[in-house]
């Protein structure tokens, strides 16, 4: 076996140890832009910029992908979304 394919065989290991989740937000006809903004900045850790596009995204798209990561980092992020009344979905 060669280095690349070696390399490559690490890689995909390592890739399916990690299995990524995503926070899904979904559009709703009750939280104002600003709230949905500051909750971003706030749960996600998001810069005003990111909050802002994820906002459009959710409000012209239905819905966006807010956070990508392990589960035990979402869990509690995606619950504290669900606390302040956001409609949020962990994949």
């Amino acid at each position: 076996m060669g280095t690349k394919e070696k390399i490559q065989e690490e890689v995909d290991v390592l890739e399916q140890e990690t299995h990524q989740h995503e926070i899904v937000l979904h559009n709703d006809d009750v939280n104002t832009f600003e709230f949905v903004i500051e909750s971003l900045i706030n749960v996600c850790e998001h810069t005003l910029e990111q909050a802002e596009q994820c906002t459009y995204l959710v409000h012209y798209k239905g819905k966006c992908t807010v956070k990508s990561g392990e589960l035990r980092d979402l869990e509690p992020r995606c619950s504290k979304l669900l606390q302040l009344g956001l409609s949020a979905e962990l994949i």
